[in-house]
């Protein structure tokens, strides 16, 4: 059997085909490290296992040196950085195939095409066995892992990438044409004119939309659990947001059975601004703040922005803001609002900058999320694991959607469902302050924490992929 050393998941087609041109045998062992040693008949296990399931490609969990687990390979594992661990089993005959067919010459995706292709032959399959020891050299935490792939020192990476995906959506008949999006209804432009109306865009038919019937233009969410540090720099944030008329809004907080003081500080805000009985306030001259506390069976996240979303204060657009966050100025809800004024989208995803707890911006600074083109960002959106932040949401569709009832990937599981039907819109300016400490959710998840989060996104992906092929 041949061994190949690999330079990591980023490698050029050139190192592929010179791999596939080498290797001989029914199988080739690629590493993704330089020292792997084996635990005792592991390499002959990984063989055995591919033999018995007919794969073309087999990996398995290791040490390094603690247990590291991955998962299993599914539809939806387009991220480019899936853990395969640091030894792939492929068998030689497919490799020498794939290689074949390779007809663009990535400088850094050459591994993803590989693998991509790999698995529209035949099946990628997982050992759940440790078989090896590496040793991991990226030590940092997963919270400052996270935005990696949108850092703009890896840009050209990301655009062959995206490249790379879109040629594997199209080869599966997976592919959504931009061109296709629907247009949602506005609350200034019931209906486009004739003269300034896209005609390559198809506008929603069916029962018309009351846009009217919304009491706010817009609605700032926020929901919460356990947040007592934070949450009122929200609720401040929130309240202190200037809109030009005819616009309003209001502010929804959404509190999941804190057990930390959260509602004391929830009730200070509302008890400054004078508390109705109706469990909301509205100062004299500012915005009505409505507070929402959930009862004790299983909401999480998505659960608590259904509830906010099915208030009957909600306004028209749904505006994100997390409990832990501020909003960049006093602009932002007037930015969302004026984009979906604008492009008429389902959804809007803004810019935003990393900061510590007290507002000093952190590397890498400000993530606009770019790798977002209106033309093919729709099917990048199975690449990568987030669309961006702030969102905001067309509240119409969204209750025909809803979030699903989950404390992680909520988010993206509707970014995703909208970008198949609708227009998504973008602002590029920073609108929002990202503010990172030691409790954020991913600020330092642990393996099996991190394989869950994983797995659950590749799911939504295989779920979405399988959607998209039966339109």
């Amino acid at each position: 059997m041949n061994s190949f050393v690999l330079p990591g998941r980023v490698c050029s087609s050139a190192l592929i085909k010179d791999i596939a041109s080498k290797a001989e045998g029914k199988w080739c062992l690629i590493q993704l490290r330089e020292e792997i040693r084996w635990v005792a008949f592991g390499l002959q296990r990984m063989e055995q296992i591919g033999d018995d399931t007919n794969a073309v490609m087999v990996y398995s969990d290791h040490f390094n040196p603690e247990p590291a687990p991955v998962i299993d390979y599914q539809d939806g594992a387009l991220r480019d950085d899936f853990d395969f661990g640091s030894a792939i089993l492929v068998r030689v005959a497919v490799l020498k195939q794939v290689a074949a067919q390779m007809d663009v010459n990535y400088e850094f995706a050459g591994f993803y095409d590989l693998r991509l292709r790999l698995s529209r032959v035949g099946e990628i399959v997982h050992i759940p066995e440790f078989l090896y020891y590496d040793v991991e050299t990226d030590l940092r935490k997963s919270g400052e892992k996270l935005f990696d792939y949108v850092d703009p020192k890896n840009r050209a990476v990301q655009v062959e990438m995206e490249k790379c995906v879109t040629a594997h959506l199209r080869q599966l008949g997976a592919l959504v044409d931009y061109r296709q999006l629907k247009l949602v209804e506005s609350r200034e432009t019931r209906v486009e004119s004739r003269e300034t109306r896209d005609e390559s865009r198809e506008v929603p038919t069916g029962t018309p939309i009351n846009v009217e019937s919304y009491p706010v233009t817009a609605s700032v969410i926020i929901p919460c659990r356990n947040r007592v540090r934070t949450i009122g720099d929200a609720i401040r944030s929130a309240l202190s947001q200037r809109v030009r008329a005819p616009y309003t809004y209001n502010v929804i907080v959404v509190d999941d059975n804190s057990t930390d003081g959260t509602v004391d500080v929830i009730n200070d805000e509302m008890s400054r601004l004078h508390l109705n009985s109706d469990k909301s306030q509205k100062s004299k001259d500012g915005p009505e703040l409505i507070y929402i506390a959930q009862d004790p069976t299983w909401h999480a996240i998505g659960g608590n922005w259904n509830a906010a979303l099915h208030h009957p204060k909600c306004g028209l657009y749904a505006i994100q803001l997390d409990s832990d966050d501020t909003y960049y100025d006093e602009t932002t809800v007037q930015r969302f609002i004026d984009a979906f004024e604008s492009q008429k989208c389902a959804m809007v995803v803004g810019t935003y900058r990393m900061t510590d707890i007290n507002g000093r911006e952190l590397p890498p600074g400000v993530i606009d999320h770019r790798e977002w083109t209106e033309e093919n960002g729709m099917n990048n959106a199975l690449r990568i694991n987030g669309l961006g932040a702030p969102r905001g949401f067309y509240v119409p569709v969204l209750k025909e959607i809803n979030f699903p009832t989950t404390k992680y990937g909520e988010d993206y599981a509707v970014g995703l469902r909208l970008s198949r039907e609708y227009k998504i819109g973008r602002i590029y300016d920073v609108v929002y302050n990202c503010r990172r400490w030691e409790d954020n959710s991913d600020a330092n998840c642990d393996i099996v924490a991190m394989n869950r989060n994983n797995w659950y996104k590749d799911r939504i992906r295989t779920w979405e992929l399988r959607a998209r092929l039966s339109r």
